[in-house]
């Protein structure tokens, strides 16, 4: 039922956007169509979906990610325990909500995100609430995926010779890479909200340390670049960054911080340096948005930007903060104005960016603001579908790559938590015994590394993370495991 239509790509043409205002959404191009398309959730499946939520007593925690039709549907609940957010909030959202009594957390998201959860719901003493995801099927990750080649363990057991070293590991990994590699040279999970405040701590507490980040390769470029600038700011420019650091500190932090060579998303591949011509040439009155994990050309872009206050770089979440702050400012004044902002990341974004601004404007009474997000995509990254009311949905066919010229900037992983496998999943869920339940839950590992489990020791890299994340400090038992490598 499926027709590609890569057949029809106009690669020099409009990258597609989306208008938002008080009134609602104006799609400019087949992509944007397909997401605005979901705005609008179906009032007949978010009353079905709030029903059985409340029955099962169940909660869903959602990445941004998501895709639009689902997000779009989980907007419209009126269940109080359902959070969309990045892989940092996930997880303590699903604390908050069994600390009310909820006893079944549903997890929206690729499988080191259900895992991430289930270990700090376990630390947290809530063993008895279930963990399920959407698919029987595992939900990958090219990223995490290459973690658990043989070239990640090996890069590690060069980091283990050199010695005195932190491997700074991306939250975009399965329980056991994190447990493997903390084995090997002590290691510490990061998000892309919090990577670079890592770092600079771990020099700050350590400054003859060696920082092995992995496994995202643009990730780790784009920090050593982030770095770089930085040690060409003033001293006191970098004292309100962090004031344990100077601009010889920061230096010592580019000359000693290794990146993983070979670790990539499949997602976040696509904005390359066809992109960015484009965006320069035909673009140049926007502000540029890009998560950390794009590849060079679209974060110096955006690098640029933000320098000159017209971007941002960062999560998912830096994103979304930096847009609501444009439109909260395009408030301040009178008058028609347009906000225009191309977003490098994840085309699932739009939902949350989407319904926020609409809401604030609505709220406003504001009617002549007017902001666009810019789809850095192309016609090939679009499918058509004749079983959908617009006939056309974001992302190429099962199987098939996508567009070079433009990317399709959505993740076919994420994709894989539809609503109907939701739905289908709650309506079942009652009259199910456990064990035809138990491939929904996060992956079990057996194996054990000396007399502790992988969950044990993958589980204490998240800690780590989340001791840093309480007291702005790397814990004493990490910096000791650091010294004594």
């Amino acid at each position: 039922m499926y027709r590609s239509l890569r057949c029809a790509i106009r690669c020099y043409g409009e990258f597609p956007s989306l208008k938002i205002n008080a009134s609602g959404y104006t799609p400019n191009g087949t992509f944007a169509e397909a997401q605005a398309e979901y705005l609008k959730p179906d009032a007949e499946s978010v009353s079905r979906l709030d029903t059985l939520l409340q029955q099962n007593n169940a909660g869903i925690v959602a990445h941004f990610y998501m895709d639009p039709e689902l997000q779009g549907v989980l907007g419209g609940l009126e269940h109080p325990h359902v959070f969309t957010s990045d892989s940092l909030a996930m997880a303590d959202a699903a604390v908050s909500m069994a600390e009310k009594g909820v006893k079944k957390i549903i997890v929206m998201g690729v499988d080191f995100m259900s895992e991430n959860v289930r270990a700090v719901l376990d630390y947290k003493g809530h063993n008895d609430v279930g963990v399920y995801r959407l698919s029987e099927q595992e939900i990958g990750c090219t990223l995490a995926a290459g973690a658990e080649a043989p070239g990640y363990g090996a890069w590690l057991d060069k980091a283990k010779k050199v010695g005195n070293g932190l491997h700074v590991v991306y939250i975009n990994t399965s329980l056991v890479t994190k447990a493997k590699a903390h084995a090997k040279v002590p290691t510490i999970t990061c998000t892309s909200s919090n990577v670079v405040k890592t770092i600079m701590q771990a020099f700050a507490q350590v400054p003859d340390i060696t920082v092995w980040f992995g496994p995202d390769t643009h990730m780790g470029g784009n920090l050593r670049t982030y770095f770089t600038a930085m040690s060409n700011l003033s001293n006191d420019e970098i004292k309100k960054l962090h004031p344990s650091h100077d601009q010889e500190s920061v230096k010592n932090i580019v000359s000693n911080l290794q990146v993983y060579p070979q670790g990539t998303c499949i997602v976040h591949e696509m904005f390359g340096a066809d992109v960015v011509r484009k965006l320069k040439n035909d673009y140049s009155d926007c502000y540029h948005t890009a998560h950390l994990e794009v590849p060079g050309e679209m974060f110096g872009l955006a690098s640029t930007a933000k320098a000159k206050g017209l971007g941002q770089v960062g999560s998912t979440s830096d994103i979304l903060h930096f847009i609501t702050d444009k439109v909260d400012a395009a408030l301040q004044k009178e008058g028609k104005q347009t906000i225009r902002v191309t977003l490098g990341t994840e085309a699932g974004m739009i939902t949350p960016i989407a319904k926020k601004v609409r809401k604030t404007l609505s709220d406003a009474k504001r009617d002549d603001i007017d902001l666009e997000i810019i789809f850095p995509v192309s016609s090939a990254s679009v499918t058509v579908d004749d079983n959908i009311g617009t006939g056309i949905v974001p992302g190429p066919p099962s199987g098939e790559g996508c567009s070079t010229a433009g990317g399709c900037a959505t993740c076919v992983y994420m994709k894989m938590n539809s609503l109907d496998s939701l739905l289908g999943l709650l309506e079942t869920m009652p009259r199910r015994t456990p064990e035809s339940l138990a491939s929904y839950h996060p992956k079990i590992y057996n194996e054990t590394i000396g007399e502790r489990s992988v969950a044990e020791v993958g589980g204490e890299t998240i800690l780590h993370m989340r001791a840093f994340q309480a007291t702005s400090a790397l814990p004493d038992e990490l910096i000791q495991q650091v010294r004594a490598c």
